[in-house]
């Protein structure tokens, strides 16, 4: 088993240094700082590398319709909540108004 010091580190993930700090201190990367150094066991760094291998590949997998489909500007509305309902026109307001019988 072998220790790798913050810059062995990131050279193994082809990461900034910053970057693999930034990553340990949020718990998203196996990595310890017994002192004032972080240090990483590069087992535990393969294992990150290997637990990335399935998200990339589900993204690839799908179909372009659905990874292009987000960037719409309607679907954007909808996850944010913006509402669907559009005020009735001049046109109903009429009908509705024809509907209604007004006591003299």
């Amino acid at each position: 088993m072998r220790t790798l010091d913050l810059k062995q580190a990131a050279d193994f993930l082809k990461m900034h240094p910053q970057t693999v700090r930034r990553l340990a201190k949020a718990g998203l990367l196996p990595g310890a700082k017994p002192g004032k150094h972080w240090c990483f066991l590069e087992d535990d760094l393969a294992g990150y590398l290997r637990s990335l291998y399935g998200s990339s590949r589900q993204v690839s997998q799908g179909s372009f319709k659905e990874a292009t489909l987000w960037h719409s500007s309607r679907e954007q509305s909808r996850v944010t909540g913006g509402c669907d309902s559009r005020p009735p026109t001049a046109s109903r307001y009429a009908s509705v108004t024809a509907e209604v019988k007004l006591i003299p």
